[in-house]
């Protein structure tokens, strides 16, 4: 049980930071889009700065993060007595359903990223903002799941984050107007 609290620890630090990493290579995304828009020789330019940015982010931090957080929790949940026990827990396997789809998550940022490195571009600035939602709602899915452990809690707790979901696109929704009002 000692060691637990340093593999906890251990956990949250990498899941901070591999949330950060894909807070943040989504915003980077949207301005690698923006500047594919660009006339020459700013286009050129900004391109090659976002897509060393993006690189570092995604390689030195984000990916790193990803798999020391994803070790440092199943060493908790399959190598102690406590996680082992909380496996057992109906809000464990709610927060590791929303775990998985934090994996497709950064899966499918990993397959953005591949594209954009490729001059690809596929998807829209608006897209992309939106797409960086994903995460925040993962983050308060499981953050709460966590903390609250009750099992009438948690499923108060899901409903809360549709509702936060559905909040979300409404105020981007609202942002979306406002932005082309003031291009107009």
């Amino acid at each position: 049980m000692e060691y637990y609290n340093y593999l906890k620890s251990l956990h949250l630090i990498f899941v901070i930071t591999w949330f950060a990493g894909l807070f943040y290579i989504v915003r980077l995304f949207v301005y690698q889009i923006e500047a594919a828009q660009k006339p020459s020789p700013e286009k050129e330019i900004l391109q090659k700065q976002y897509k060393i940015m993006t690189y570092r982010l995604w390689y030195i931090i984000t990916w790193p993060s990803a798999v020391l957080a994803s070790i440092f929790a199943f060493w908790m949940l399959f190598f102690t007595d406590l996680g082992r026990s909380w496996l057992q827990m109906p809000w464990m396997h709610v927060k590791l359903g929303f775990v998985f789809v934090l994996y497709l998550y950064h899966g499918k940022c990993h397959q953005i990223f591949k594209q954009l490195q490729n001059d690809e571009v596929k998807h829209s600035t608006n897209f992309m903002r939106m797409w960086n939602e994903g995460a925040t709602i993962i983050l308060f899915a499981v953050v709460f799941l966590v903390i609250l452990k009750n099992a009438v809690n948690w499923i108060y707790g899901v409903i809360g984050i549709f509702l936060f979901s559905i909040l979300i696109m409404l105020g981007f929704k609202f942002y979306k107007k406002i932005r082309e009002r003031n291009q107009s």
